[in-house]
């Protein structure tokens, strides 16, 4: 674990030292694919409401990993790493957001509020209205079942491009398309901004009767990597309370609560304060 962190100091190092005549960024990273022809990366340009400079953040943020097989260029790279950063990107620019215009709610409701802006639905949500799927370098395969809807695919690509647009343009231009492209549109959806984390839901009215903490079990795994379906089973001490399925594990098990939570009677209605002025 030291060599490695001191390898990446090291490299920190060498990329800090390169001045401001220096494009700022390690190329190897962003290899150019050829991915976006010029008319690819003008309508782009219009969906997203920025200027690009370098093509090749933008190559990488729309290529799936199923994509790289059908690509067969050793040096390309998915868009995961880019999802890493944007998903920090945008969980920093949403609190900001929150801090200064909701002093009035405390560290736990800013949270909650956080959560229900930045989740899969709603980054899918706003994916869909910007047609990133039109873009978007999948596998046949996974082509379909992003057709079928694969929230997933869609909330990780958008992440990818928020990583693409601050590297290419800076935070300032990071911040204006999260308001513009995620903020505005998930705030204008009324659905979007109910309390749907029913694990939360289903532990506090467990807790609350004193018949303990819900346990969630996979029950089966089914489908290829890229389109993997869970079916988990949630129980309240040796009662199985609920059932569901999901793209993922989290999916799952949110979606067995949501069955818990409905079964039982207890689903609640309320979402978060309104998080605009």
């Amino acid at each position: 674990m030291l060599s490695i962190l001191q390898h990446l100091h090291e490299k920190i190092l060498r990329l800090a030292s390169r001045g401001t005549n220096s494009k700022g960024y390690d190329e190897s990273l962003f290899p150019g694919v050829g991915l976006l022809s010029i008319e690819q990366k003008q309508h782009l340009e219009g969906v997203l409401g920025v200027v690009i400079r370098n093509t090749s953040f933008f190559e990488q943020a729309l290529t799936h990993r199923s994509f790289l097989q059908t690509l067969n260029n050793p040096n390309a790279f998915s868009n995961e790493r880019l999802e890493f950063l944007g998903d920090a990107i945008l969980s920093m620019i949403i609190a900001e957001y929150l801090f200064y215009l909701r002093s009035d709610v405390s560290e736990g409701e800013l949270t909650k509020m956080r959560s229900w802006l930045v989740n899969k639905k709603s980054l899918a949500y706003s994916a869909r209205r910007l047609n990133l799927h039109q873009f978007l370098k999948v596998s046949i395969s996974a082509r379909q079942s992003l057709e079928q809807g694969n929230d997933s695919m869609l909330a990780d690509a958008l992440e990818a491009i928020i990583a693409a647009v601050y590297l290419d343009s800076g935070w300032e231009a990071a911040k204006q398309f999260i308001v513009a492209s995620v903020l505005s549109p998930v705030m204008k959806e009324e659905s979007l901004m109910k309390d749907t984390n029913y694990k939360s839901i289903l532990l506090e009215h467990s807790q609350a009767l004193g018949t303990g903490i819900p346990r969630y079990i996979v029950v089966e795994e089914t489908g290829p990597d890229h389109n993997r379906q869970f079916t988990i089973e949630v129980s309240i001490g040796s009662e199985v309370v609920g059932r569901g399925s999901g793209k993922n594990k989290k999916e799952a098990e949110q979606n067995a609560a949501s069955a818990a939570v409905q079964s039982m009677g207890i689903l609640q209605e309320t979402g978060p304060q309104n998080p605009t002025m």
